[in-house]
C-alpha cells in the first residue's frame, strides 16, 4: 500500500520507518521537518495524488485545520486515518468533513518512538471504525497487521473513557510528581519507586504538546482528574484522622491485597515466575534490536559476527555481575548463550 503521512514529527517518522520495514512505499509532508528527498511530497496535492492511504500524524489541536486543507485533494478511493491519542474529537471531524464521500477510520497506536526504540512488544493499535465505511476499517486493520501490530476495535467514546482513566491520569500523576521534585536526581530510592521512575522518564520523553492534548481534548479526562483528586483528598483526611485515631483507623487505610496468599514458598515462586516473564520479554526486545542491527550491518556490508565486540561485551558483563555480587563465570555463560541466540537470529549458525 502506498501511504502518505501528513506530519513528520517524531511519530510520523517512526510510522514511516515501520512502513518501510514492512515493504510499504510512503511519502511525507511536513514543512517543519527534515524528510529524506525520495520520501518528500511537494505539497498536499502531490501527497494525495501519489497515495492510496493517508495517515494524519499532526498534533491534535491542529487536526481540524490539517484535514480541511487536505480535503479538496481527497478522492473516493482514498482511505484516510488519524493516529491521535484522543478519538472522540478527531473521529467527529473525520465524519463531518469526509462524510460518506471519502472512506476513513480513527486509530490510536499504543506505542511511540521511545517504545519502538526500546523494541517493546507487542505493538497494539486501537481502531475506531466509521459505521459508514467498514471496508476502510478493514484496509486500515490489514495495514497495521502487516506492520506486526495487534488491532483492537473500540468506539471513540469507549476509547477515550479508557484513556482518561489510564493514559491521561498517568500523565497527570507524573506531572504532579515532577512538579514537586520527585523526578530529580535522588541519592537513593526504594524498589517501590522504580516503576514510578520509569513512568516519569517515559512522560518526560514524550512530546511537550501531548500532555495538554490528553487532558483538554479527551472529553472524559476532566472528570477522571476530578475523581482522582477527590480520592486523594479523602485519603489525606483519613490519614490525619488515623494519626489520632489509633490502630483501628490505621487499619482502615490499608491498601487492599489480592486475596489470601499461599505459604511463603508459593509467594516466592510467584515472584520468580513474574521475573522470568520479564526476562523473556526483555530477550524478545533484545532480539528485535539485534535484527535491526543486522539490517544496518547488511547495508554497510559488515559481517554479522564481530568477535572483538563480543569479547568486550563479555568483559563488561562479567564486571556488572561482580559488582552485583553474582558469579562472573555463571553470568558469562548466560551471556554467551544470549550472544549465540543473537547470531542465530541474524542468520549465522550459533557456533561454539
Amino acid at each position: 500500500m502506498r501511504v502518505g503521512i501528513l506530519g513528520f514529527g517524531r511519530f510520523g517518522r517512526a510510522l514511516g520507518d515501520l512502513l518501510a520495514e514492512a515493504g510499504h512505499a510512503h511519502l511525507a509532508l511536513d514543512p517543519a521537518a527534515a524528510i529524506p528527498e525520495g520520501r518528500r511530497a511537494r505539497d498536499l496535492a502531490d501527497l494525495a495524488a501519489r497515495s492510496e492511504a493517508l495517515a494524519l500524524a499532526v498534533p491534535i489541536p491542529a487536526f481540524g485545520a490539517a484535514l480541511a486543507a487536505l480535503r479538496p485533494h481527497l478522492r473516493p478511493d482514498h482511505t484516510v486515518f488519524d493516529v491521535g491519542s484522543v478519538k472522540v474529537g478527531p473521529c467527529r471531524l473525520l465524519e463531518d468533513q469526509l462524510g460518506a464521500e471519502v472512506p476513513h477510520a480513527g486509530t490510536h497506536p499504543l506505542f511511540g518512538p521511545v517504545s519502538l526504540a526500546r523494541a517493546e512488544r507487542p505493538l497494539r493499535v486501537v481502531l475506531c471504525p466509521s459505521p459508514r465505511h467498514p471496508a476502510a476499517a478493514e484496509r486500515v486493520r490489514g495495514l497495521f497487521r502487516s506492520l506486526g501490530c495487534e488491532v483492537l476495535d473500540q468506539s471513540p467514546e469507549d476509547h477515550d473513557r479508557v484513556m482518561a482513566q489510564t493514559h491521561a491520569l498517568t500523565f497527570f500523576l507524573a506531572k504532579g510528581l515532577l512538579q514537586v521534585g520527585a523526578g530529580a536526581e535522588l541519592p537513593f530510592t526504594p524498589p517501590s519507586f522504580h516503576a514510578v521512575a520509569r513512568t516519569l522518564e517515559s512522560v518526560r520523553e514524550d512530546a511537550g504538546h501531548l500532555f495538554a492534548a490528553l487532558q483538554n481534548e479527551n472529553p472524559f479526562a476532566a472528570g477522571a482528574r476530578a475523581a482522582f483528586l477527590e480520592a486523594l483528598q479523602a485519603i489525606h483526611r483519613s490519614l490525619a484522622e488515623a494519626a489520632v485515631g489509633g490502630e483501628g483507623a490505621a487499619e482502615a487505610l490499608a491498601i487492599p491485597d489480592l486475596g489470601a496468599r499461599s505459604p511463603a514458598l508459593q509467594a516466592v515462586r510467584d515472584h520468580l515466575d513474574a521475573l522470568d516473564r520479564e526476562l523473556v520479554d526483555l530477550l524478545a526486545r533484545r532480539t528485535e534490536l539485534v535484527l535491526r542491527a543486522g539490517r544496518a550491518k547488511a547495508d554497510l556490508g559488515l559481517p554479522v559476527h564481530d568477535p572483538a565486540r563480543e569479547a568486550a561485551q563479555i568483559r563488561v558483563r562479567r564486571a556488572w555481575a561482580e559488582a552485583a555480587g553474582l558469579d562472573p563465570q555463571g553470568m558469562e555463560e548466560v551471556f554467551r548463550a544470549v550472544l549465540r541466540a543473537s547470531r542465530s537470529a541474524q542468520g549465522r549458525p550459533p557456533g561454539p
